[in-house]
């Protein structure tokens, strides 16, 4: 990982060790299975899911599936093995030429390691590539994914917006029967509680609630959709340029500046247990994951989703973060033509289906509240119909060398601003921008 010390300017690397920790590790394991049995002439692929039990359940039933149905091309799946992250493992294991044929937990953040290693197939070796990714990804969103030397190497697979989940009767009680949709609203809504915990001290509610931790992913969850939304869907660069020195990015770290000047937010975060869970918070910023958690541990909870807030005066479309998830075929397979007849059964229609119904996430498809196959089980779900509509309107993170390590950078310049008000919202967006500059120019 990379730091920059603020003193000295210094960037120091220690991704190294864990780096060959991992190289020996899978150097140790078995190759990926990618061979053909001259006997019976049957082709074997390696697929890697996430090993999250629900995805991993789904692979289960996908694979069995296609087996039985394709006797000559037989997969094995394995959950991609243990390491400090996906992305360390994965990018070690092209080190080592040791990765499988198909992954469906690429991030799109590690795509310029993986592509500059050399270690993805380009989908467009594939004449049905653009019929099969048209018929599926809205154009605007599709076009997101692609690399910066045109190709594109991630289909993109599922995604999980982050929106405003919110505590309807904590709302009603101060009079409101609509979420917050505009910074000035939710601080309204914030210092009204604020006053009830100021004149009650048995009341102990917050309009909502922070990990401050300078930790990268942490600001999937505050900064990041609050300046895809302010912005219109700008990200952070620009032909990986640096490109959110700029008024949207200075109104979210004012806006929650104020979120902490006036104790609309704690500045501490201690709880052992969600604090939205146990009904001490109005609000939550979080992905479509957090429905069945809230029904099966909070299931008295009156929630509603919302769009997250954005400037008073933003006009059109509100954007917000996507955990994407995505599927790419690795540069080792021998048998790139087969592994892509099994990405395209990934996507399919149906398994999409079995991707809301087993892991509750959103398919990156434009027509999912269009086609009949979804419809019964967004009438089961109506909170998901607000995640469904809200993916087409999503971002991922740029394509670029090092984001973990900007996106930390950027965490310190967020908790000095936002937290401890060391300092102004154009100070720390400046300061951001100049370390992310740094740490690009140190690591070429």
């Amino acid at each position: 990982m990379v730091f920059l010390n603020e003193s000295n300017g210094l960037i120091v690397k220690e991704k190294i060790f864990v780096i060959i920790c991992i190289l020996f590790l899978l150097s140790c394991g078995a190759p990926s299975d990618d061979s053909r049995d001259e006997r019976t002439d049957v082709i074997r692929l390696t697929y890697w899911p996430a090993p999250n039990p629900q995805e991993m359940e789904l692979a289960d039933s996908l694979v069995k599936v296609w087996n039985r149905n394709n006797p000559h091309i037989q997969v094995r799946m394995q959950p991609i093995p243990v390491g400090q992250s996906t992305e360390e493992v994965l990018l070690a294991s092209i080190a080592a030429g040791t990765t499988p044929d198909i992954c469906s937990n690429i991030w799109p953040g590690a795509l310029y390691d993986f592509t500059r290693a050399g270690g993805l197939i380009p989908f467009e070796k594939f004449s049905d590539f653009d019929s099969v990714l048209t018929s599926r990804v809205p154009s605007e969103l599709l076009e997101t994914f692609r690399s910066p030397d045109g190709s594109v190497y991630q289909i993109p697979w599922k995604t999980n917006p982050v929106m405003m989940i919110y505590n309807k009767r904590i709302l009603r009680e101060l009079g409101y029967e609509e979420p917050p949709r505009i910074y000035s609203e939710f601080i309204r809504m914030g210092r009204e509680l604020a006053e009830r915990r100021e004149n009650d001290k048995r009341f102990d509610v917050w309009m909502g609630e922070r990990d401050i931790r300078p930790i990268w992913w942490q600001r999937f969850f505050d900064f990041l959709p609050f300046y895809y939304a302010a912005s219109g869907g700008k990200t952070l660069f620009e032909n990986h340029t640096v490109a959110f020195v700029n008024e949207y990015a200075e109104a979210v770290i004012a806006f929650f500046s104020e979120c902490y000047r006036e104790k609309v937010f704690p500045r501490t975060f201690s709880h052992q247990q969600d604090p939205f869970l146990l009904e001490r918070m109005a609000t939550n910023f979080a992905g479509s994951w957090q429905i069945p958690t809230i029904r099966r541990y909070a299931p008295h909870i009156e929630f509603g989703v919302a769009p997250v807030p954005v400037p008073d005066d933003h006009e059109g479309p509100i954007y917000t973060y996507g955990d994407f998830k995505n599927i790419s075929i690795f540069s080792t397979t021998r048998y790139p033509e087969a592994s892509w007849e099994f990405v395209k059964f990934l996507i399919e229609a149906d398994h999409d289906l079995l991707l809301l119904e087993i892991a509750n996430q959103i398919p990156v498809r434009g027509d999912l509240l269009t086609n009949p196959l979804f419809t019964d089980f967004f009438n089961d779900n109506p909170d998901m119909v607000l995640f469904a509509e809200q993916a087409v309107y999503t971002r991922s993170v740029d394509e670029v060398a090092d984001i973990k390590e900007i996106l930390d950078a950027l965490s310190q310049e967020y908790e000095a601003a936002v937290v401890y008000g060391r300092r102004s919202p154009a100070e720390a967006i400046q300061r951001a921008a100049r370390r992310a500059e740094l740490i690009i120019e140190w690591n070429k």
